[in-house]
């Protein structure tokens, strides 16, 4: 039976902050930040708004898109490193909201590769019982407004808020699947490069955490740029080779929006042609785990592919994890 993408959705909260914002907050400037990040302004969630909001807003699309209601969903899967809460999942939240009571569901955490994991998770229950999941939604929901320390400019510039999701499907032909090759990664041994360093059962909340802003994202740019560049080309690369497909005939290239300057170069050393990268960065900032899903979902919205065009996806996140994924719409 072909799983395919049935149905793609995505939500950016209403409150944009701009570069022009930042400046009367900390020590930047709109120059500082275009030329660096390639980022303009960034969305940020309401403070009554959680994770599970972004994402019932951007399942319920998918879901329309999908011609399916929460029903009928076998398995909801959220890719996030900022839940509602340590639990329950986030996953079971939306389960509530949307009123699938028959799916299963649990959140996921591989930070900006997390909707990539979550894809190819779902994509290997669906092969392994396709009677048993027909319809799986995946989402990819971040709220980083709530774990940025806004005195940090080298980071708070860099993230914004939002969610994307998909709904995959069984569809009972021999169709081709959506997913053509995958190559997806992970070493611990850089974990202290990318981190929220406390919060967790190694460092609880405490006065002196909360002090040190600990509680928030800690990254040392330089080593997170060149592990990125040269963990996306290599995972790329691989998914092409072996699904042997050439990255002439790749309709779409969706890279992660970290960095415009990653984006460039991966596009570059890939031989991908610049009208084939799409970005939103400049609008939406790294979202993480949702970044990947907004980017789908705009782009099958905007009519930029059309059936059977190769979509290759790739992202970097810390774990670190990575990797590469080649679809089919």
């Amino acid at each position: 039976m072909g799983i395919r993408i049935r149905g793609t959705g995505s939500y950016l909260p209403e409150k944009i902050l701009s570069n022009f914002d930042l400046e009367a907050m900390v020590d930047t400037s709109d120059e500082w930040i275009r030329t660096r990040t390639g980022i303009a302004e960034r969305h940020l969630a309401a403070p009554e708004q959680a994770t599970s909001d972004l994402a019932y807003a951007a399942a319920e699309r998918a879901l329309a898109m999908a011609g399916i209601d929460g029903a009928e969903l076998d398995a909801i899967v959220v890719a996030t490193i900022t839940p509602d809460h340590v639990f329950p999942s986030t996953g079971c939240i939306l389960q509530r909201r949307l009123g699938a009571a028959g799916a299963f569901c649990f959140d996921l955490e591989a930070a900006c590769s997390g909707l990539l994991y979550s894809l190819e998770v779902a994509y290997s229950l669906m092969k392994v019982s396709s009677a048993k999941y027909r319809n799986v939604l995946v989402v990819g929901a971040e709220k980083l407004s709530s774990i940025v320390n806004w005195e940090d400019r080298s980071t708070c510039v860099l993230f914004g808020d939002g969610a994307g999701a998909v709904v995959l499907s069984n569809d009972g032909t021999d169709s081709p699947d959506f997913l053509v090759c995958s190559d997806l990664h992970a070493d611990g041994n850089y974990s202290d490069i990318l981190i929220m360093p406390a919060g967790g059962s190694r460092c609880p909340a405490s006065e002196e955490s909360i002090r040190n802003h600990a509680h928030s994202i800690h990254m040392e740019g330089r080593d997170v740029y060149k592990l990125a560049v040269t963990g996306m080309v290599g995972a790329c690369r691989t998914v092409l080779k072996n699904a042997k497909v050439a990255a002439s005939e790749v309709r779409c290239f969706i890279p992660h929006q970290a960095n415009s300057r990653i984006i460039d170069a991966i596009a570059q050393r890939l031989d991908v042609p610049g009208d084939r990268v799409y970005c939103n960065i400049d609008r939406c900032g790294n979202t993480s785990a949702a970044s990947i899903g907004i980017c789908l979902d705009e782009i099958v919205r905007g009519g930029q592919v059309s059936e059977g065009d190769y979509i290759l996806l790739t992202a970097f996140g810390g774990g670190l994890t990575w990797g590469a994924m080649l679809i089919r719409r």
